[in-house]
């Protein structure tokens, strides 16, 4: 993880509260800038409000990339991917935490606090922030998933 100047958007719901505090810690422990967009506790939440917020951010360029957590990862990786710019990805370890930056150029990334454990959420994300999109043959292919995209830098 290399740190860069513009954040790494957090949001979560309310049973991702203790895994995003591990990934926002070692985030910070990297470098790199973090905006964390809730939630903090473990009343319950809709976890769509804080993928719409975290993707937000990464579309308005407040944010280099998202990271979600909720229970599984899935809602929040389908209300994540609702907005046409983002290529959020639901993983569940570091293989394809690296075939989504080097294929789908994934701009934000979805784990499931219940599904896996934090040294593997962990090792996930390292290999998401240090995964460069690999470009050619997969180009074609993500303008269909989001047709005003350009490659990230």
């Amino acid at each position: 993880m290399s740190p860069a100047d513009t954040p790494i958007a957090l949001g979560n719901d309310h049973a991702g509260t203790e895994l995003k505090a591990a990934l926002r810690a070692a985030l910070k422990a990297a470098g790199h800038p973090v905006l964390d967009l809730g939630t903090h506790g473990t009343e319950s939440v809709d976890y769509p409000d804080f993928a719409a917020a975290v993707c937000a951010a990464v579309t308005e360029g407040r944010a280099r990339f998202g990271v979600l957590v909720c229970g599984t990862g899935i809602g929040i990786s389908i209300a994540a991917n609702r907005n046409p710019a983002i290529r959020c990805a639901l993983v569940q370890d570091s293989t394809g935490a690296r075939l989504t930056r080097q294929h789908n150029d994934a701009n934000v990334l979805a784990l499931g606090a219940r599904m896996i454990g934090v040294e593997v959420a962990l090792d996930a994300l390292r290999t998401f922030l240090a995964t460069p999109y690999e470009g050619g043959r997969h180009d074609r292919r993500v303008l269909k998933l989001s047709p005003a995209w350009s490659p990230s830098p």
